[in-house]
């Protein structure tokens, strides 16, 4: 049995990627795909290395999606702004890969965005954040997903399992290096070009990255009254394509917790992509890239911990992650079409 699916922004990185990985199974079946830069183009003409025996042709954003169809929106956060309240009213099943719905606090959300929420309303009507090694159970019981930013999910999943041990925190400093296409990557020219970041390294948004009060507010779930110590998150820009690799410096207020590595081995265990290393040090972006896994490894000294993350941005960062939540929104094995 197939179920067939829409992807609106499929001509983007991520679109693209959706594509990619679910052509290698049967189970959800690309029939709907819209892209305003190459409307009425063939799919096998704009991505002739993925297309395989498909006759599909790219619609406008904006033409209507087949009734039923669940839904992946690769889309700008502005026109999800509109799209989303549509798709909640027509009750489908949809991720969305935006950034418009993440955050809880409009006047947040309006600040790190720099633009006008116009659709904030709609939060309450179930959309869940997508992250399943935390909110599975909130996940099997929508159709409306929020898919998480690139950059939080490593520092989300790492401070969320801490548990009880974040009260005994003084401060989390999060560095994370992106390959240009989770970093700004996705538009020509400018400063995220890979013709300027050849051969270069930087940081940048710093102190001021949207993705700063997503980790902020979801490291803290479960939490009465949230993180008592800072976050402070600093973006780079690699000189690769894809893959994301972030430091994670945790300074607590007495010695660090001996059993450490122990909960990240049993968290490994339970999670199917996760992937828990003894050497922090034998981390590195090609064991994830092309793969939803996320890798860990950790090591302790006096009251400080180091956690080194690494996860593909365009996979277990985006589009691996979305079809994670769908599978599960659609009852179906949620590694379907990821290994």
């Amino acid at each position: 049995m197939s179920i067939d699916i829409a992807i609106i922004g499929a001509g983007g990185y991520t679109g693209r990627e959706l594509i990619a990985i679910l052509k290698k199974q049967l189970t959800l079946r690309v029939v709907h795909i819209s892209s305003e830069k190459y409307i009425g183009q063939k799919l096998e003409s704009v991505f002739p290395n993925i297309s395989g025996d498909t006759d599909l042709v790219f619609k406008s954003h904006n033409d209507a999606i087949p009734d039923d169809l669940p839904v992946f929106l690769a889309t700008p956060d502005e026109f999800s702004l509109e799209k989303v309240p549509e798709l909640l009213k027509e009750k489908r099943p949809f991720v969305d890969l935006s950034g418009a719905f993440r955050l809880n606090n409009k006047d947040i959300w309006e600040r790190v965005y720099g633009t006008k929420h116009t659709s904030f309303n709609v939060m309450e009507a179930g959309i869940v954040y997508g992250l399943p090694e935390i909110f599975r159970a909130e996940i099997k019981k929508t159709k409306s997903i929020a898919n998480p930013g690139c950059y939080p999910i490593a520092s989300i999943i790492v401070i969320n399992h801490l548990k009880e041990l974040r009260a005994d925190l003084i401060s989390i400093s999060i560095q994370a290096s992106s390959g240009t296409s989770g970093a700004g990557g996705r538009v020509e020219g400018g400063d995220f070009a890979f013709t300027n970041v050849y051969e270069n390294f930087r940081a940048y948004k710093i102190l001021g990255h949207q993705h700063e009060p997503e980790i902020a507010q979801y490291a803290a779930s479960g939490l009465e009254n949230g993180l008592a110590c800072p976050i402070t998150f600093t973006p780079h820009l690699l000189p690769l394509r894809r893959g994301i690799l972030s430091t994670i410096i945790l300074h607590w207020k007495h010695k660090a917790p001996q059993d450490l590595e122990e909960r990240f081995r049993e968290l490994s265990k339970n999670e199917l992509f996760i992937r828990f290393y003894d050497k922090p040090e034998d981390i590195e972006l090609s064991k994830v890239q092309n793969t939803n896994y996320l890798d860990i490894g950790l090591r302790s000294r006096d009251n400080i911990t180091v956690v080194v993350c690494a996860l593909d941005n365009l996979v277990k960062g985006a589009a691996g992650q979305a079809i994670q939540n769908m599978n599960l929104i659609l009852g179906l094995s949620e590694s379907n079409a990821l290994l």
